[in-house]
């Protein structure tokens, strides 16, 4: 995993609130991208939320108390089920043997969910369905994409602070103040194509 998308995984759920601890700093030889990348915990979690959704947004990160989360930055592909199916190593980290050992370093009796941060779920709904399922069927409890995380991110870094103690974030407030990000639009009249008349 780059270290660029562990920084975005951080700074977002930072700047939600959540306390993080980085399972570890090295790569073994023997393990690579297969454990566990950050314990994080919500020190005021909203009570009684309800089921969080598979597929989390910033505003169900309220109903999230602990989790454990692992990072998977391949920002040129979409987690298609067959795609899921030949890369096992993906959902190791929500093993028991890893598992276990994460949930013994959070403490405390309540539940821990297995997050896990992907680039992109397919856009076709069946394909998008069956990725789910799979993925679920391997233990993972909730997905958040990579475009949720920057979006937000982008939304809350403001041009008139300085946060040298943040690269990612100077960066996105250099590219702001530059132009370079746009306010979302809202377009209620595409340009349809038009009739040729003959």
């Amino acid at each position: 995993m780059s270290a660029v998308s562990e920084t975005i995984v951080r700074e977002y759920f930072e700047l939600h609130g959540f306390f993080l601890q980085q399972q570890r700093k090295y790569v073994a030889p023997s393990q690579q991208d297969e454990q566990i990348d950050f314990l994080v915990i919500n020190p005021q979690p909203s009570a009684g939320s309800g089921p969080l959704p598979f597929v989390l947004g910033s505003s169900d990160l309220d109903g999230i108390r602990r989790a454990v989360v692992a990072v998977r930055g391949w920002h040129t592909e979409v987690f298609r089920p067959a795609v899921l199916r030949h890369a096992p190593w993906l959902f190791r980290f929500a093993e028991p043997s890893a598992f276990v050992a994460a949930t013994r370093a959070l403490g405390g009796d309540e539940p821990v969910l297995k997050i896990l941060a992907v680039p992109a779920l397919p856009q076709s709904p069946a394909a998008r369905t069956r990725s789910i399922e799979f993925l679920r069927s391997k233990g993972i409890d909730a997905v958040i994409p990579f475009s949720t995380m920057l979006a937000d991110l982008i939304q809350h870094t403001e041009t008139n602070r300085n946060y040298q103690k943040s690269d990612l974030l100077q960066i996105i407030r250099i590219l702001k103040t530059y132009g370079f990000f746009k306010e979302p639009q809202l377009e209620l009249f595409k340009p349809g194509r038009r009739s040729r008349s003959r």
